[in-house]
């Protein structure tokens, strides 16, 4: 346990970036071998745009990392926050940690994304991909990057969360990301044994079907846990979903980069 602290503690941004190329290149190429959609699509132009968005992401959490590294060394410091106070063991502090950040750090902020119609405003246009894919986890406008990121920063300090157990969450966050959107076939059993605990692709595909009452549902990150217990878990055959958003289904909501950035900018 101590040597995964002391990695996650002094992580390189190599490595995280690694984490980040790496994770898609694997679901890139399972998408390859093992598709659930078959059908075709510009695969390329479709990775360029979210790939922009990507790229936006990772601006704005750059720009903004210093802020979350000084809360969590201040909770830490001053001795605030829920993991603080409960005096945990090292490793029932990165189990609770971990379960406690993708609650409020993933699931209460998307929860409030589909609820709260400004920022739906900005969410939504994660949801106007008519190709889900690996390359949609991050297809997130930059003012969702900072509304996720004001809710992870909340989530750090309200813990007390260790620098090590947020780039540990973080890591988690972007590879569970990249799987539960990647267009692969899950065997059943296998699926249903890991969706116990995590969220898999069959799961998640749900909440990109373009209608409601999908749409608002299964809504976690990492763990399906939070979506059980909240009653906003749902189940449909993935053979029957239409990506998309209802209200956004013309071409240019999901090719053009443009009209994408001003979507939550416009009157509709």
């Amino acid at each position: 346990m101590e040597a995964i602290i002391h990695y996650f503690e002094t992580i390189p941004s190599s490595h995280r970036t690694l984490i980040l190329v790496g994770g898609l290149t694997i679901f890139w190429v399972l998408e390859s071998a093992v598709p659930l959609v078959t059908g075709e699509y510009k695969k390329w132009r479709h990775a360029g745009i979210n790939f922009f968005f990507t790229f936006t992401t990772i601006v704005v959490n750059f720009l903004l990392a210093f802020i979350l590294v000084k809360g969590s060394d201040w909770a830490v410091a001053n001795d605030f926050g829920i993991l603080q106070w409960l005096d945990l063991p090292l490793w029932a502090m990165a189990i609770v940690g971990l379960l406690l950040m993708d609650f409020f750090g993933a699931y209460l902020a998307h929860w409030t994304e589909h609820r709260v119609p400004l920022l739906w405003r900005f969410h939504l246009v994660h949801h106007t991909d008519q190709n889900v894919d690996t390359t949609t986890a991050n297809r997130h406008h930059p003012g969702e990057s900072v509304i996720r990121f004001v809710f992870t920063t909340a989530a750090v300090v309200l813990l007390g969360a260790p620098i090590w157990l947020v780039f540990l969450y973080q890591s988690m966050s972007v590879i569970l990301s990249q799987f539960n959107h990647a267009n692969i076939t899950v065997p059943r059993g296998i699926d249903r044994a890991l969706r116990t605990v995590f969220v898999t692709p069959d799961m998640h595909r749900v909440h990109h079907h373009y209608q409601l009452p999908y749409t608002d549902t299964n809504f976690g990150n990492i763990f399906s846990v939070w979506d059980r217990f909240f009653g906003t878990y749902s189940e449909l055959d993935n053979r029957e979903l239409v990506y998309g958003v209802d209200t956004h289904m013309e071409e240019e909501h999901h090719w053009s980069i443009r009209t994408m950035l001003g979507i939550p900018f416009r009157r509709r």
